[in-house]
């Protein structure tokens, strides 16, 4: 890949074509460039590439958590359950999970991971639906990236058990203005041309911006005092746990495999027969989840697959802390993560429209992953599949996701 061109704009304006150059080098575990060497087979391949994102994630050691149920009904010809557990680190985690009504199981498992969407005071919530009031913000969400439906709701129908969890920093995993200190709250959401150097006396450690936690039967207009906050919190948060020796997205993951084991340890889910679905936010989760865990039978990943060169170079500003680690371009490109799962089946969804991403390198980042299928000779177990519009898991998606699903986990 040569240099850009230097009237094109990007994200580091003049260094620009510099970081094209980066960008266009091969990582060490880079599949055309293993298996081009001949150096190492597949198995092996997987087995390095899987070791080194662990290595460069740095999660925190693995949680065997016991979920506790809160509250059981039935909802709209579902069983629910209302679950927390308690992980080694932050409040406890509250989840949902979900199963048509009366199913006794053992059912094929599915691990709804919620998206971003620059909201934090709600995670699980965006996706699921399991009461007769919701929320004017979650009902205009659904409908704006779910075709009006609550997607999880809609898999468990099928037959499936569904386990929709909260991770940091979302819902019940959400970071409180009230624990940080008032003068970390008012400089994050002091307009950058107000900031002004800090000094001893304009420290304020013993106080905090309480006010800024809204109770959850606020109007959703009064959600921004909070998502000002937690907006640009994200980024002392990823700062934090860098300081730490870990990173943000190796954070998310273990709370993820912390699920999948609830799941999985579930009498009427079946542990042979698990997958995991998730739109943007939750698409990431599901690469790096379904990349470094083959108890993942079935990977659907919607509005999240592009390359390290589009996140550097154009899409980046917009993307959430929970994607970026430290040298893993050096290793392997970003669909290559979810490559490592080759031959199980995924399933890769995207838009042809979506702001979100440079279409160029969206495409691209699909043909790197058929080209990883189709040399391990497992091309009937992916499918990249673009639909028109912008940024979403519309009706259409979701019903090629859940056939997707069926297929492999036989619901």
């Amino acid at each position: 890949m040569g240099a850009m061109d230097e009237q094109e704009l990007n994200l580091l304006g003049g260094y620009g074509d510099w970081a094209a150059r980066l960008a266009g080098e091969a990582g060490r575990l880079s599949f055309a460039r293993v298996m081009k060497s001949g150096r190492i087979r597949l198995a092996e391949w997987k087995k390095q590439g899987r070791a080194a994102v662990r290595e460069l994630l740095e999660p925190p050691a693995p949680a065997e958590v016991r979920a506790r149920t809160v509250r059981s009904y039935s909802f709209d010809g579902l069983d629910v359950e209302e679950l927390t557990w308690q992980l080694p680190f932050g409040p406890p985690t509250e989840a949902v999970f979900l199963k048509p009504e009366g199913a006794q199981g053992p059912l094929p498992g599915v691990l709804a991971l919620h998206d971003h969407g620059g909201v934090k005071y709600f995670g699980r919530r965006k996706i699921t639906r399991a009461g007769l009031e919701t929320h004017p913000f979650l009902q205009a969400h659904q409908e704006r990236y779910y075709g009006g439906v609550a997607w999880a709701n809609e898999l468990a129908r099928r037959g499936y058990g569904v386990l929709a969890h909260d991770v940091l920093p979302f819902g019940s995993r959400r970071i409180l203005a009230a624990g940080v200190p008032a003068h970390v709250a008012d400089r994050l959401l002091a307009a950058p041309e107000a900031v002004r150097e800090l000094t001893f006396d304009g420290l304020k450690p013993a106080e905090a911006r309480a006010e800024l936690d809204v109770p959850p039967e606020e109007p959703a207009e009064r959600l921004a005092r909070y998502e000002a906050f937690a907006g640009r919190h994200e980024e002392v948060l990823a700062r934090s746990l860098f300081a730490l020796g870990t990173t943000f997205p190796g954070v998310v993951l273990a709370e993820d495999l912390a699920a999948l084991g609830v799941l999985a340890a579930r009498p009427d889910v079946d542990p042979d027969r698990l997958g995991c679905c998730g739109l943007s936010g939750g698409g990431l989760r599901a690469c790096l989840l379904a990349g470094l865990d083959d108890s993942i039978d079935c990977a659907v990943t919607a509005g999240f697959l592009s390359t390290w060169k589009d996140f550097a170079l154009y899409s980046g500003f917009t993307h959430t802390w929970a994607l970026f680690v430290p040298r893993l371009a050096r290793q392997m490109d970003f669909p290559e993560v979810l490559g490592l799962r080759v031959p199980l089946p995924s399933l890769v969804l995207a838009c042809e429209q979506d702001p979100l991403f440079r279409r160029e390198e969206s495409l691209r980042a699909g043909a790197m992953l058929e080209g990883i299928y189709r040399q391990a000779g497992a091309a009937e177990a992916l499918r990249v599949s673009r639909y028109p519009g912008e940024h979403r898991f519309s009706r259409d998606m979701q019903a090629e996701a859940f056939a997707w699903l069926d297929r492999w986990l036989g619901a």
